[in-house]
């Protein structure tokens, strides 16, 4: 396989009248300052200048190309500095809104986690990050508080234990998602560990993809209820069963939210396992050499196969980049009753049990992981797995061991048997540390959770409700049941308060569809239980039998969702 297509085949391609930045077309000269900053050096680089440099002169010695660019690809950026309102976030400059402190983001590639290693990140957010740590909805953890000076101290502690946070962020690949029971679950198509495992060993930190386009997310899994949302990312391997009965990947590309989204385009392409990570390569030096550079919003790989087409898009990735063409293959199976976040106990192939459980919206703390490691020790576990929903898993439990550890999860409010609301309420990390939020989102997640169960206690049906701080669709709004954006709106006295514009409706799976927007549907923070409380009654009053509440919204009147 080669990553780079021939001179031949580019020379035959008439130039676009209007230049997209895309370096197949020869457009080499960056066209706006994060193009620029990357062709001045290599976000790889500056791991040696964090060492060498800054960890040591401190904060006031980082150059700002550093500072707001290149750390990304180790995971790294300044935080909001406490005290300034959601107003000032589209105002202020970068400089004005960060703090001299940093988010770390650690990448946990198909969400595997040993108990040592889960133990290891909660004795840094403990000793560094102020025990702060949040369970991201891309399977990583997220520490706060972070000093450029403890940053070696960090990464040390990390890769003692088969751990980074290299390109945790910036325009390159980033984590790998899995589904969290890989190997253990009784009905996955395909066991995708070796698979996460070889494209992690032969591409992570490579120059070839250190500068992307944009930021790039994966996802590879077997999982039979498609927990790592295929849907939604930038390119996704699903486990199929092939034409002749071998298990292998159905291919997916284009997937994304944030202000456009765009569902993934299913190319009709067999991958077989032995395939992934050349193939794998070829659809990321594809985005490389012609993703779009000239305007950051349009960079992403999505932009580009909305432009193209499948048809042409796997045709360039299989003469350009493999050599060889994929054979066609079935599409996934997908099944509009099962939930992806594996919560509860439940059975492994190998006759033990699988144990999962919610932390409030993901927040947790560097006390409760190494606590989580006991409990999994305890129990006779060493493997602890993050999912894409802001929950944990421990496998390996045995039957005389599920009662015990239920009730130790359970006396430290990791609940493996949730409400409805505690299992499907995510919230972003929001205006407390993110630079980019207009709204509070965790405290008010956790409160809103309190709110609906304390007034709707019996409530049936698994309605999802994700928060999120601002327009870009970190928690998913487009395709939650409820999605709440979070933004300034104007309160019955006229203020400008924090608040949410609302989308109802949305999902992924059999019936994918972004969520309904009814015009000048907004809600202010305080009022947001009694709103949610509302809708939710309405729809138990007039849905038809058995009907969820995406259809349900899909069709009712404006005013019965206000």
């Amino acid at each position: 396989m080669s990553s780079t297509p021939s001179t031949t085949s580019r020379a035959e391609k008439p130039r676009p009248r209007r230049g997209e930045g895309q370096w197949a077309f020869g457009y080499r000269e960056p066209l706006n300052k994060n193009e620029e900053n990357k062709k001045n050096d290599d976000g790889l680089n500056v791991r040696q200048r964090i060492l060498d440099i800054y960890s040591k002169s401190g904060f006031d010695s980082i150059d700002p190309a550093d500072l707001r660019g290149r750390f990304r690809w180790f995971g790294l950026y300044t935080q909001r500095a406490p005290g300034i309102d959601g107003g000032k976030t589209a105002v202020l400059e970068p400089e004005e809104l960060e703090d001299r402190y940093f988010m770390m983001r650690i990448r946990i590639d198909g969400g595997q986690l040993n108990a040592a290693q889960l133990r290891a990140i909660g004795d840094i957010s403990t000793t560094y990050g102020r025990d702060t740590a949040d369970v991201t909805d891309r399977q990583n953890v997220q520490l706060h508080w972070v000093r450029i000076e403890d940053v070696p101290d960090i990464w040390e502690k990390l890769e003692s234990v088969g751990l980074s946070s290299t390109q945790a962020c910036g325009d390159a690949p980033r984590v790998i998602q899995g589904c969290p029971l890989s190997g253990i679950a009784a009905d996955e198509v395909i066991d995708a560990t070796p698979q996460i495992e070889q494209v992690y060993a032969e591409h992570l930190g490579s120059p070839l993809f250190s500068n992307l386009p944009r930021k790039y997310k994966t996802s590879i899994s077997g999982c039979a209820s498609h927990c790592t949302n295929h849907e939604i990312n930038d390119v996704a391997f699903v486990g199929v069963a092939g034409p002749d009965g071998t298990t292998g990947y159905d291919l997916h590309v284009g997937g994304g939210l944030s202000t456009n989204p765009m569902f993934a385009h299913r190319l009709g392409a067999f991958v077989a396992p032995e395939q992934v990570s050349e193939v794998w390569a070829g659809v990321t030096a594809l985005f490389r050499d012609y993703g779009y550079r000239r305007m950051r919003h349009r960079a992403r790989i999505k932009f580009l196969i909305k432009d193209w087409g499948a048809e042409k898009f796997r045709e360039v990735l299989e003469k350009e980049y493999l050599g060889y063409a994929l054979p066609d293959g079935p599409a996934p199976q997908l099944d509009p009753g099962l939930q992806r976040d594996h919560i509860g106990v439940h059975r492994q192939r190998d006759g033990r049990n699988y144990v999962g459980f919610t932390p409030r919206v993901g927040r947790v703390s560097g006390t409760m992981l190494s606590r989580i490691a006991d409990i999994a020790e305890e129990h006779g576990s060493e493997r602890i797995r993050t999912t894409a929903d802001q929950k944990l898993v421990i496998l390996d439990i045995a039957d005389d061991q599920v009662s015990s550890i239920v009730a130790a999860l359970e006396g430290e409010d990791l609940q493996v048997r949730p409400s409805v609301f505690r299992r499907q309420t995510m919230a972003c990390t929001g205006i407390e540390f993110c630079k980019l939020a207009i709204v509070e989102t965790k405290d008010r997640g956790s409160q809103l959770i309190d709110e609906l169960e304390h007034r709707l206690p019996d409530f049936p049906e698994p309605v999802t409700i994700n928060l999120n701080g601002c327009p870009n669709s970190c928690a998913r709004i487009q395709v939650a049941d409820i999605g709440l954006k979070g933004q300034l709106v104007t309160d019955a006295q006229g203020q400008q308060v924090e608040g949410y514009q609302v989308h109802l409706g949305g999902g992924m799976g059999l019936n994918a569809a972004f969520g309904r927007k009814v015009r000048g549907l907004k809600t202010t923070s305080a009022e947001l239980p009694d709103y949610i409380e509302r809708v939710l009654r309405r729809f138990l009053e007039q849905r038809a039998e058995g009907e969820p509440f995406a259809s349900w919204a899909a069709r009712a009147e404006d005013h019965d969702l206000t």
